[in-house]
């Protein structure tokens, strides 16, 4: 799917653009991730993200699985990759099943036009149109706000890691689909088929 982007459109709160920059419009396709974006993809995370991402709580969702069907995308000009998001099925406790968002990461040039926030709206789209009910993320709470996201929502969710309760969210594509949803959230994606425990980077581009 097509998109243009102003360079004056709203940009999300964490990313900023220079003052009195001269107004232009590029247009980036998002579609559905290929096996030949691993690469690319797998360069935008460490430039967004570094090494540690591998540690961080919603990896262990995530690690040795597969992502939701029809939800890894990303965003690209001309031939080049800008953008990578995903979403990854998961339980939001007991036998409830949800989706689990991210990792999103824009590249570092292209974060004043807004596209972040198309990438959410688009598998968010997606998500809904699939009869998913439910979406979970870490993230910052003043942006994410934006697309409906609430901590009060995960309130009696435990994630398997430390995480800051605050930025801890949860959106109802479905209304009700997260009442009443307490314990553990795990993983639920079906398994990358690998015959030894892999690196988890070999992990990241197998999923």
């Amino acid at each position: 799917m097509a998109f243009e982007f102003s360079s004056h459109d709203s940009a999300p709160s964490d990313f900023a653009f220079a003052a009195g920059c001269v107004e232009t419009r590029r247009a980036f396709d998002i579609r559905d991730e290929a096996p030949g974006d691993v690469a690319a993809r797998e360069a935008l995370l460490d430039e967004a993200f570094g090494p540690t991402r591998f540690l961080k709580s919603c990896e262990r969702l995530r690690e040795g699985r597969s992502p939701a069907r029809g939800l890894a995308l990303v965003a690209t000009d001309d031939e080049r990759l800008v953008a990578t998001m995903r979403m990854w099925p998961i339980f939001a406790g007991a036998g409830r099943p949800a989706l689990l968002l991210g990792p999103l990461a824009v590249s570092r040039d292209y974060r004043s036009l807004g596209l972040g926030a198309a990438m959410i709206e688009e598998g968010l789209a997606r998500a809904a149109a699939r009869n998913h009910r439910a979406v979970l993320l870490v993230g910052d709470a003043p942006y994410y706000a934006r697309f409906g996201f609430d901590a009060r929502f995960t309130e009696e969710l435990v994630m398997p890691g430390s995480v800051e309760r605050e930025r801890f969210l949860g959106l109802e594509l479905s209304k009700g689909a997260l009442a009443g949803a307490a314990g553990r959230v795990s993983g639920a994606g079906a398994r990358v088929a690998s015959t030894t425990r892999a690196a988890p980077r070999q992990l990241a581009q197998a999923a």
